[in-house]
């Protein structure tokens, strides 16, 4: 058995949650630092609960910072940083410890405030998928009940054209599942057009970065949002994003599991001291 680990078990009396930190849990502690930029009593009562499983979570979530033929990775940090915000901040997650830490991060890392704010309002068009998987499914079943207005079907109105061309242009692609949203309610999408647009015609991050931080949402494990993450590596790709850079993505947002972690531990480590003290 590994001397380092600390077993959780229902002798609560014998939890020494309290004692100073082992030289290893120590060096652990520097190294996360270091690597994350930061330190509270979430990673604190992680480490002095389980040193072992603390440091595989600390070689885990740092191959996105010591990849590449530099050992830095491939996305500048900043990007990373947004990265982390875009998957704390989505609607399916709202991860607050994260987001504050993770713009801090940015902020000293020489993001500025519009830079930041653009990646809350990319995160932000998250709620659009509420349409974009649920009106196929509703066309499907008006098709199906034999009640789809047939005047919808047939080639756009000049209007509906309009808004096609526009989105188009401002958002620089189309995917077919727009068609189902344009045609039951113009006046929506026009609407929802001019929200997720403002990024676009006055935002100050690159089209490429834009694109990650979509990919970002889309694949966290609290959304799992497939067309959009297929749509948006490919507008990634297309936009110069190379493999590696995606797959940083992919890495970085594959840590939010720990989020669990980090919640509970310290409310077991303080369980465990109240219990010790009878």
């Amino acid at each position: 058995m590994d001397s380092s680990r600390v077993l959780v078990c229902p002798n609560f009396a014998t939890m020494e949650t309290g004692m100073t930190l082992t030289q290893k849990q120590v060096e652990l502690k520097e190294k996360f630092t270091e690597l994350h930029g930061s330190w509270d009593d979430s990673w604190e009562s992680m480490l002095r609960l389980d040193p072992a499983f603390f440091e595989s979570y600390l070689r885990f979530s740092g191959v996105p910072w010591k990849s590449g033929p530099d050992g830095v990775g491939y996305l500048e940090p900043k990007v990373k940083q947004f990265v982390y915000v875009a998957a704390s901040a989505a609607a399916t997650h709202l991860y607050l410890p994260g987001v504050r830490r993770h713009v801090r991060a940015a902020v000293a890392l020489g993001a500025s405030a519009e830079e930041v704010m653009e990646v809350l309002e990319l995160a932000s068009t998250l709620g659009i998928h509420a349409c974009n998987i649920g009106v196929p499914l509703l066309l499907e079943v008006l098709e199906e009940e034999g009640v789809r207005d047939p005047a919808a079907v047939e080639p756009l109105d000049q209007r509906r054209v309009e808004l096609k061309r526009e989105f188009t242009d401002k958002r620089g692609y189309w995917h077919p599942f727009w068609e189902g949203v344009l045609e039951l309610d113009p006046d929506f999408f026009a609407a929802y057009l001019e929200f997720s647009a403002v990024p676009w015609v006055s935002g100050v991050l690159s089209p490429k970065v834009k694109e990650l931080v979509y990919i970002a949402f889309d694949a966290a494990a609290t959304h799992l949002y497939e067309p959009g993450m297929k749509l948006h590596m490919r507008n990634a790709v297309r936009y110069g994003a190379s493999a590696h850079e995606i797959m940083e993505v992919l890495e970085i947002v594959s840590v939010i599991g720990i989020h669990g972690c980090v919640e509970a531990a310290p409310i077991l480590r303080a369980e465990l001291e109240r219990a010790e003290r009878g």
